[in-house]
């Protein structure tokens, strides 16, 4: 009887196992680009061994955005990358940020905006410590005059960049999305101009409250259209809720994977909410101290559960850890991985991102990446 029974078990997993569709993330042929980001590009000033920014007077200058941070995966790992973004004319801090795009293989294109005078636009300046032991981390965003929020669909050809170029998948972010009503119309144009011409959609929420006051009603129409047509949705517990009021676990990452069927049953809810979309994701953190974290994910793409639970990392600077997972985890669909190494290959460079101060991860090569997975940190001769 028992055997009988276990014979009928196995014809109903295999029949369940056959039933399954395989995962297929259907990537444009004809593209020039693997991957695109409209962004607003900055610089990050950082003091030198994870001293408080009130405490120094030396600090190392760096040029950031999310949106690169995400992309950096791919183009230090061979893809070919664009960026879209605006520049001030004749500002030696653009100049340092297109010589650092170029330094990680991507291409750009934005126009040059005139300063005017001393209190015209400028580059955002991100001013943030790395925090030590039990002293967190402080982060200071000097926005005022931001060029990035000059953004306008104008400005870019988007017929030629979606038709004529072609791209594989363009990520979008919340903060670009939110900086402004131009960025806002921008996302939106880019959104459209995507799905019109087969480019898969990627859209991490990435909400601000600072960015959505008084805007709040405005925000939430743009971003349920952007998300509505989007493939692959990202974003905390506290993202999906403000954004779209959708019910989620507590915020706080305290005894975080007791919370993995909460955040399972937040990405079910959004699954119904957008259920065009192919694949969700979330991060999962705890914070031991400054220097070491539980460092997990949880992955749904078509039915298909992913979840890793969080497992102790080292961390030099936390910043930029959530984009490189969503960088490592589009890597693995434009690469036509099976799901389970997405989501392996995303915790891995969401943990190297951690080890850089740059906000980015800059893998040398994919043995680096899958090292790290492994826990294989011996030396390389």
């Amino acid at each position: 009887m028992n055997v009988s029974l276990k014979k009928e078990q196995l014809t109903e997993y295999f029949f369940y196992i056959s039933q399954l569709k395989p995962i297929t993330m259907e990537l444009r042929k004809d593209s020039k680009y693997a991957m695109l980001v409209p962004t607003s590009m900055g610089v990050r000033l950082t003091p030198a061994n994870g001293q408080p920014v009130h405490s120094s007077d030396q600090f190392t200058m760096y040029a950031t955005s999310a949106e690169t941070n995400v992309a950096s995966i791919s183009s230090y790992l061979g893809l070919p990358v664009k960026v879209l973004t605006t520049f001030v004319k004749d500002s030696p801090i653009a100049a340092f940020i297109k010589s650092n795009l170029k330094s990680r293989h991507m291409d750009y294109e934005g126009v040059d905006v005139k300063q005017e005078d001393p209190w015209g636009v400028r580059h955002q300046f991100n001013i943030a410590d790395s925090g030590y032991g039990l002293r967190g981390p402080r982060v200071c965003n000097d926005r005022a005059g931001e060029v990035g929020r000059t953004l306008n669909v104008k400005d870019f050809d988007l017929e030629r960049i979606f038709g004529e170029e072609g791209v594989q998948i363009v990520h979008l972010s919340g903060l670009i999305a939110a900086l402004s009503d131009e960025t806002s119309t921008f996302c939106l144009e880019i959104a459209r101009a995507a799905k019109k011409h087969g480019s898969l959609i990627s859209f991490d929420l990435n909400y601000r409250a600072s960015f959505w006051k008084g805007r709040e009603e405005k925000l939430h129409k743009n971003f349920e259209e952007i998300a509505s047509v989007s493939d692959i949705l990202i974003g905390n517990e506290e993202d999906f809720q403000l954004c779209f009021g959708i019910e989620g676990p507590a915020a706080g990452g305290q005894a975080i994977k007791d919370k993995i069927d909460a955040f399972k049953g937040l990405i079910e809810r959004v699954k119904r909410h957008f259920p065009k979309a192919s694949v969700f994701a979330t991060t999962l953190r705890e914070v031991v101290n400054v220097n070491e974290h539980l460092w997990g994910a949880v992955m749904l793409a078509n039915e298909q559960w992913q979840v890793i639970e969080p497992k102790p990392i080292r961390v030099l600077d936390r910043i930029g850890g959530g984009d490189g997972f969503v960088g490592g985890m589009l890597y693995g669909i434009l690469k036509g991985w099976e799901v389970e190494k997405w989501a392996q290959f995303a915790w891995a460079t969401g943990a190297m991102a951690t080890t850089f101060l740059t906000d980015y991860a800059q893998p040398a090569d994919e043995e680096m990446v899958w090292s790290i997975w492994h826990g294989n940190a011996r030396v390389k001769r």
